[in-house]
């Protein structure tokens, strides 16, 4: 996803509503947040440049891989059903499932 299709998806009520709540009390998921993380990252770094990225961002852009991978590995429907809740929150993580497949 582009930083555009991700701000756009963070905003809506499928995004907010999908995935485990964190533990902090805000009421916010792991993938919601992960995914304004991942927003932040790429405002702070457009050209991708890879001496750009701190040792944060790196920690997280590998978190964000590894989340990918398990989920997209273990939910088949994830990847044709964009009512399921795996679809919705991989797109949290920042990985439309069904853009990915038509990109493959």
């Amino acid at each position: 996803m582009t930083q555009k299709e991700l701000e756009d998806w963070l905003q809506t009520e499928a995004s907010t509503s999908s995935g485990w709540s964190k533990n902090d009390g805000s009421g916010e998921s792991v993938g919601h947040d992960s995914g304004r993380h991942i927003v932040k990252i790429l405002e702070k770094n457009p050209s991708r440049d890879p001496s750009k990225y701190d040792d944060d961002d790196i920690a997280h852009m590998r978190k964000v891989v590894s989340y990918c991978a398990r989920h997209l590995a273990q939910e088949e429907k994830a990847k044709h059903d964009t009512s399921s809740k795996s679809y919705k929150s991989l797109k949290n993580w920042g990985h439309d499932a069904l853009k990915a497949e038509g990109s493959g």
